[in-house]
């Protein structure tokens, strides 16, 4: 290593099957009361009541907020900070997908801090104190969140995405049980995985990349690549999911610590602008941002293609690196990913909010991590290859 590098991670991580168990004795030992962050949909599926049975039966009372609906907006947040306040909190649960684990942290945050969470974007705002005991519980296998110090928030007033990174927004403790992924749609379960092979991805070709970050991120792509498919077809295999839950654990520690790159540069815009989830969003631009970059990171992509197709001492790492993005093409080809157009995004309105995009994703500045960094021109003209992309047919097998 040249220079010194760190590498942060929840103080405590609990992964396997069952580990949602341990949220009473984990709560119990930071709070008294808990509010919960959750949604709908976990609601009705029993999830909610089972952590609040859990809390009960280690003595920890808990208030609940069900308002995450979408990708997590500020709404969101003011909502959840005035129950947690007015309810006297202090411990937040966040039991869902990325949105209800970003929108706990940033409540965890403002509980302590004050002020607006848009803030704290870029830097402007610095934490002056630690955050309130925030336990991450994901049910989807793909976000990371719940081992990352970065929230994702849109301003409802801006449309703008705000990608915010600072080191109090890291959960304290994560909990990452695959058995409460398997109630995850096969629309869920290929938009989320491919999000997490992209988190892994972006981890190990960004800048920032490290050797402790390269260790996460291909695992992580070991996992996601050899159980996608498994997981996507039959969501009932709980060994698939297991590997998918652990992969995408393993690609959250890789990027909060080597930071993404220019395909989340990209995909935060059409999320806030077009409503796109996140990542589905991530998949449609995946391929044609690796194929715009692979010149200046073929041995890093050759080390991924050999994922796909096992140590091949026959393939050169210009051949390999070609591999790495086929394969992935192919495999947004099998999950059923569409391009921008293929989701229903109205061209006139892409047309019109084009520019602003590429303005707001050079602005974010993950696009500066990528091996090779866009000039704002490039970026419109990259928006505009995704706008219609077509995947490749599925490979033939080296």
């Amino acid at each position: 290593m040249e220079k010194s590098a760190i590498f942060r991670a929840p103080e405590a991580v609990f992964y396997g099957r069952d580990s949602m168990k341990k949220v009473g004795a984990e709560a119990a030992l930071r709070g008294k009361k808990a509010l919960i962050i959750s949604d709908q949909i976990m609601n009705q599926l029993g999830y909610v009541s089972e952590c609040i049975s859990n809390l009960q039966s280690q003595g920890v009372q808990s208030e609940v907020y069900l308002g995450v609906a979408s990708e997590p907006t500020d709404q969101y947040v003011e909502e959840g900070l005035v129950i947690f306040q007015t309810e006297s909190c202090d411990l937040i649960i966040s039991l869902g997908g990325g949105s209800c684990i970003d929108t706990a942290k940033a409540i965890a945050v403002l509980a302590t801090n004050g002020g607006y969470i848009g803030d704290y974007m870029g830097g402007k705002k610095i934490a002056q104190h630690q955050a309130i005991p925030h336990i991450a519980i994901p049910t989807t296998a793909g976000t990371g969140s719940e081992a990352t110090d970065v929230t994702v928030i849109t301003n409802t007033s801006s449309s703008v995405k705000m990608m915010i990174k600072q080191p109090v927004f890291m959960p304290r403790v994560a909990i990452v049980d695959p058995l409460l992924t398997i109630s995850s749609p096969k629309s869920v379960t290929s938009a989320t995985g491919i999000d997490a092979l992209s988190h892994a991805v972006e981890a190990y070709l960004s800048k920032k990349a490290h050797p402790m970050t390269d260790t996460m991120a291909l695992s992580a792509m070991k996992l996601i690549v050899k159980n996608i498919l498994t997981a996507y077809n039959d969501g009932e295999h709980v060994d698939a999911r297991e590997a998918m839950s652990l992969g995408s654990l393993q690609a959250g520690m890789a990027f909060t610590n080597a930071s993404v790159c220019l395909v989340h540069g990209m995909s935060r815009p059409i999320g806030a602008l077009f409503h796109v989830p996140h990542g589905i969003s991530n998949a449609m631009l995946l391929p044609a941002v690796l194929e715009f970059s692979q010149n200046e990171c073929v041995e890093r992509l050759a080390d991924i293609g050999r994922i796909f197709v096992g140590n091949n001492e026959n393939l050169s790492n210009q051949e390999a690196a070609n591999v790495a993005v086929k394969s992935i093409k192919d495999l947004c080809l099998k999950l059923n990913i569409p391009n921008l157009k293929g989701w229903g995004m109205d061209e006139g309105a892409f047309r019109t909010a084009v520019d602003k995009m590429a303005y707001d994703a050079l602005d974010s500045g993950s696009p500066s991590n990528n091996p090779r960094v866009p000039s704002q021109r490039e970026l419109v003209e990259l928006y505009y290859r995704c706008y219609d992309y077509q995947f490749s047919s599925p490979i033939k097998q080296v």
